[in-house]
């Protein structure tokens, strides 16, 4: 299997490829939680417009995972981007981090952290909200990453942490 890690501009292709992503992910992480029909209604309301602009910022970056030319993870990198309590004296970067479940193999989830870990070496700190029965929850701790606290995920509240990393020691 040929796997890549690349930077992906917000494009009308590259939204395509996420959204594909992001479809089969929510489906999955949810369908034992969540109804269908709600599931469904969160994702008739993407607009791939609002998402090729939101990646066109220079604060964000894109970067997809492909395994033998198949969308099958992302990193969203959005610099800049603070949860509540954070410190203010400290660079923070929010980092969103997918897999699709078929494809969380060790090689698929490695290539795509080292992309995203490369591309936030200028921040002091990254951090994600996880969804506390995230399969990559475990991968996460396993690279660095400590529970800061609880929260809940966008779009339908359900339990989560808020994890963060420390990169430099500014």
């Amino acid at each position: 299997m040929e796997v890549i890690s690349k930077f992906t501009i917000g494009s009308d292709e590259g939204v395509n490829d996420l959204f594909a992503i992001i479809k089969s992910s929510v489906n999955n992480a949810y369908k034992e939680r969540i109804p269908q029909e709600d599931i469904q209604k969160y994702i008739e309301n993407w607009d791939p417009r609002k998402m090729i602009n939101e990646l066109n910022n220079l604060s964000n970056q894109l970067i997809i995972t492909y395994a033998d030319d198949q969308p099958v993870g992302y990193g969203i990198i959005k610099s800049g981007s603070a949860y509540p309590g954070f410190s203010e004296e400290k660079r923070i970067t929010e980092l969103e981090f997918v897999l699709l479940q078929e494809y969380d193999t060790p090689e698929i989830r490695q290539s795509l952290w080292k992309k995203c870990r490369s591309a936030v070496s200028f921040t002091d700190i990254i951090w994600t909200n996880v969804f506390t029965e995230d399969p990559l929850l475990e991968f996460l701790k396993e690279t660095g990453f400590t529970i800061k606290e609880n929260a809940q995920t966008n779009p339908f509240q359900l339990p989560s942490y808020i994890v963060e990393m420390q990169i430099s020691k500014n």
